[in-house]
């Protein structure tokens, strides 16, 4: 029996990764569509690789979310998406509807959290059914399974690479995918502006990580002074002790959500017919002539 498989889509970061990767392509409106065309070029190469049976979109809420509110410097670093680029949203969107695509957003949450409410919904009722979640967003590792992939864009929206759950572990010397919020716990993450415990790196943290499993452990050891952080470097040791609540924070900051609350029924993502005379339509408006002839 072939095997099914179910595409979901980190929607805000394939747009965002494909308006920095390519030129500002405008339709005859003199409208900015790079992103969406770029969103495009991938969307239609997946399902010509992968011959989906089933297919959702997750996109951010515009609005705080959890984690603003429980750490108010949350992704504060970032600069305003470009109107531009923002303007490309409801394109996509009304692109995916005439695609069939079911989508979903939800207030207080991101992208991330619904995929990650998704993919636990999807391993309890389907476990069968393969996950492939499209992203370019290196947190998304986290929901790397025996059954759920991940078709990560390395660079711009051509070079891409699969990340089954192996692979994720070779990339963090053996980890499970589980443990990633703790290494972020640790060494933090400056894109999101998640401050992790200063003067711990990488190295260090996935040392700490391989070591003590998590970071509750770690420090439930550290504070009895325990054997076992006798090999722990003093200078390390201070740090972690007087940066605990921040290193916490950090974790809880870098965990993916599973309990969202949406209503996500795999037989309603099914992927198949699509309005393809309006699609046509929609493509030619934006001067999209070389993907007309790679429409399923």
């Amino acid at each position: 029996m072939e095997q099914k498989r179910f595409i979901i889509i980190d929607s805000d970061a394939l747009l965002y990764r494909a308006y920095y990767a390519l030129p500002p392509l405008k339709n005859n409106k003199g409208e900015v569509v790079n992103a969406v065309y770029g969103f495009l070029l991938v969307f239609l190469k997946t399902i010509r690789e992968f011959n989906p049976n089933f297919i959702v979109a997750a996109f951010d809420f515009p609005s705080p979310t959890f984690r603003h509110k429980k750490y108010k410097k949350y992704k504060s670093k970032r600069l305003r998406a470009p109107d531009d680029l923002r303007q490309q949203f409801p394109k996509i969107k009304e692109i995916l509807k005439n695609f069939r695509v079911q989508m979903f957003e939800k207030k207080g949450f991101e992208a991330d959290d619904i995929i990650g409410t998704i993919v636990k919904e999807k391993e309890k009722k389907y476990p069968e059914v393969e996950a492939i979640i499209l992203s370019g967003d290196m947190d998304i590792f986290r929901l790397a399974s025996k059954n759920t992939k991940i078709y990560f864009l390395k660079q711009g929206v051509k070079n891409s690479s699969i990340y089954d759950e192996k692979k994720v572990k070779d990339r963090y010397q053996g980890l499970e995918p589980k443990q990633l919020p703790d290494i972020k716990g640790l060494r933090g993450d400056p894109s999101d502006n998640i401050p992790g415990v200063f003067g711990i790196g990488e190295k260090t943290a996935i040392c700490l990580v391989k070591k003590f499993g998590t970071i509750e452990n770690l420090y439930e050891k550290l504070e009895k002074d325990d054997q076992e952080t006798k090999e722990i470097k003093k200078t390390v040791k201070k740090k972690l002790l007087e940066q605990k609540e921040q290193a916490f924070t950090s974790k809880m900051l870098s965990e993916i959500r599973f309990d969202v609350p949406i209503e996500f029924d795999l037989n309603k993502c099914r992927w198949g017919e699509y309005n393809k005379e309006k699609i046509i339509q929609i493509f030619k408006e934006y001067q999209f002539k070389t993907l007309l002839n790679r429409l399923p």
